[in-house]
């Protein structure tokens, strides 16, 4: 009987673990940038500019605001690139390029999210 190369291996051949496992930790550079972004897109811009706002403590809570969105942006991108770096390329796994691409996916992943929140905030500023 000829079988579909999804099965699993034959029963005989043992059952080899992979040598590394996506975790909680490979999660966090992501939730890191979805935070950022999120930050970055609430913050009004017409309150950066202090157009139309007596207040300067507003001004200055935007601004502080969008700091921090940025920070947690870079912070989960600079994540992302040494998790890789640490979890997928220093380490010598038996099948390199296989278990490498999840550190790429984690990186674009990262990278993507960056983009989105540029293209989100020129959007925005543009429509105003």
């Amino acid at each position: 009987a000829k079988k579909a190369t999804t099965d699993h291996a034959p029963y005989n051949d043992p059952q080899i673990p992979p040598p590394v496992h996506v975790q909680f930790v490979d999660w966090v550079p992501g939730i890191c940038s979805l935070i950022g972004m999120l930050v970055i897109n609430m913050v009004d811009k017409d309150r950066i500019r202090g157009d139309d706002y007596g207040d300067s403590t507003a001004v200055w809570r935007a601004r502080l605001f969008l700091f921090i969105g940025f920070s947690f942006m870079a912070g989960g991108l600079a994540g992302s690139v040494s998790l890789h770096v640490l979890k997928y390329v220093m380490m010598d796994y038996p099948e390199h390029e296989q278990y490498t691409y999840y550190g790429y996916a984690n990186v674009s992943q990262n990278v993507a999210l960056m983009l989105s929140a540029v293209v989100l905030w020129i959007a925005q500023s543009a429509q105003t």
